[in-house]
């Protein structure tokens, strides 16, 4: 045997996650984790047992300081065997809390049903999800605003279904993936900010356990819901529930990241074909190995892993649907398990690609040359109509120097399609003595930058106008480095 080759091996022997063995961030990891989730149930037991004996239950401080000296250590063992014999995550846990809290074990979870910690905490990982992306998202955009700034003056082919068409800049293609991104900025806010608590609803959402612990006192229950509400952090609760929070919610906040994943699919697909033009190219690192079999290669695989990850992200968004479609009345189960995948992913998906964007954009290099290359292949077709239009100042007919130059076109075209030559409109177009009047004027209209239009002018008034005001409250964030693993 290898040395160590029993080192790890129990780990070895399951199935991992990728997401998480492989890619994802210790924070996004740990929002989704056992102990946070965990932590959390307890932490709203705590709140619950808070608000009911400041509404007047018979619940001491004695009882309350022992469950806050106990949030923390969870027996997972003995709440894994709990769960074996009860068949009840819920109830698992609020055994083993009981447990280590004995004097308060009368009171945990009084008067609550499962939801009131599986979807509050739900809720609460959501929330905390998006403050996880948001200052990631807002990098990336900082990046790339950098290099829109960079490059705005730089002219580039566009290109439309992937043929060449006008000139355009660099910095202002950068802008169109801004754009999107800015988008996402805005969907991820709106998402995180329309989220509210499911608070302290009862078994069906009605309240009727909690309205008869405070003896049919309206008033009571709902400041008991408030409280709640507040010490968890949210400004509100859903005023109507089932049994669980309506899951459209789910719906919105990973529809959120599915359109998310949409944009960095595009934005890293432009990459792509743009490393195989051999325009721009993301980083590569100085031993990086691009192929097993070809020494020379240099793939553009941090594009392709956003992009890989990025389908698994819109993939996600049927589940959502599907859920949110098929619960019966006030809920059935069915979404348990589709929801402990579905909503994890998501987030922890989302988390990867904008670590991995963030590296992309950090290092992206530009070949100014082989830009420039490209145009002098393409800019004499398009600058025919510029020539078209020369000639006729010089007191020229438009349909003649109109056909003059079809012809001479279809010639060039014929040398670089057929013959794998240069193309040569402009030299033919030189040695035509139709267009001696404008020869001292050919390369005043072959110059790229007067076929940008008002590309520049954009670049500097998008980023300035919203994307940097959009950046502003990340700004505390904005230094972060990523560490790319694998």
């Amino acid at each position: 045997k290898c040395p160590g080759s029993r080192k790890g091996g129990r780990a070895m022997n399951k199935y991992r996650s990728p997401l998480v063995s492989r890619y994802a961030s210790k924070e996004m990891s740990y929002n989704f984790s056992d102990k946070k989730k965990f932590t959390t149930w307890r932490k709203l037991w705590i709140y619950l047992a808070k608000a009911e004996k400041a509404l007047g239950l018979p619940i001491t401080d004695a009882q309350i300081a022992e469950m806050e000296s106990h949030a923390e250590d969870i027996d997972f063992a003995m709440a894994a065997e709990e769960e074996r014999k009860l068949r009840h995550d819920v109830m698992a846990h609020v055994h083993t809390f009981a447990h280590c809290c004995p004097t308060a074990a009368p009171i945990i979870h009084l008067g609550a049903t499962s939801c009131y910690v599986g979807d509050n905490t739900d809720l609460i990982a959501l929330r905390d999800g998006f403050n996880i992306l948001l200052p990631k998202l807002a990098r990336v955009i900082d990046r790339l605003a950098n290099f829109a700034e960079e490059y705005a003056d730089l002219p580039t082919l566009g290109f439309t279904h992937f043929q060449p068409a006008q000139l355009t800049t660099v910095g202002k293609r950068a802008c169109l993936w801004l754009q999107d991104l800015v988008m996402d900025v805005r969907n991820l806010e709106r998402a995180r900010d329309d989220l509210r608590f499911r608070g302290v609803k009862g078994t069906t959402g009605t309240q009727a356990s909690f309205l008869q612990l405070f003896q049919g006192d309206h008033d009571k229950v709902e400041e008991l819901d408030k409280m709640v509400t507040e010490m968890a952090g949210f400004k509100k609760a859903y005023l109507v529930t089932g049994q669980t929070y309506s899951r459209k919610v789910d719906i919105d906040c990973m529809s959120t990241l599915a359109s998310l994943g949409a944009s960095v699919h595009k934005i890293c697909t432009d990459i792509r074909l743009l490393a195989n033009l051999k325009e721009i190219e993301e980083p590569f690192e100085k031993e990086q190995i691009g192929s097993s079999a070809m020494p020379y290669k240099r793939n553009p695989m941090r594009a392709e892993r956003c992009c890989s990850l990025a389908r698994h992200l819109i993939a996600l968004m049927d589940d959502p649907l599907q859920t949110a479609s098929v619960q019966w009345l006030e809920r059935t189960l069915d979404d348990s398990a589709n929801r402990r995948i579905s909503l994890p992913e998501s987030f922890l998906t989302a988390d990867i690609i904008l670590s991995t964007l963030q590296n992309i954009t950090e290092g992206l290099v530009v070949y100014p040359k082989v830009i420039e290359r490209h145009i002098r292949h393409e800019l004499p077709f398009m600058a025919t109509e510029n020539i078209i239009m020369a000639i006729v100042k010089a007191g020229g007919n438009r349909q003649e120097c109109h056909e003059k130059i079809r012809v001479l076109s279809q010639e060039a075209a014929a040398v670089v399609k057929q013959e794998g030559g240069d193309n040569d409109l402009l030299a033919r177009i030189q040695r035509d003595p139709y267009f001696a009047p404008i020869l001292g004027q050919l390369d005043a209209l072959l110059d790229p930058k007067t076929f940008i239009g008002r590309a520049p002018q954009q670049v500097k008034t998008f980023l300035a106008e919203e994307v940097r005001p959009l950046l502003e409250p990340y700004k505390a964030n904005m230094d972060v480095k990523v560490e790319l693993v694998l």
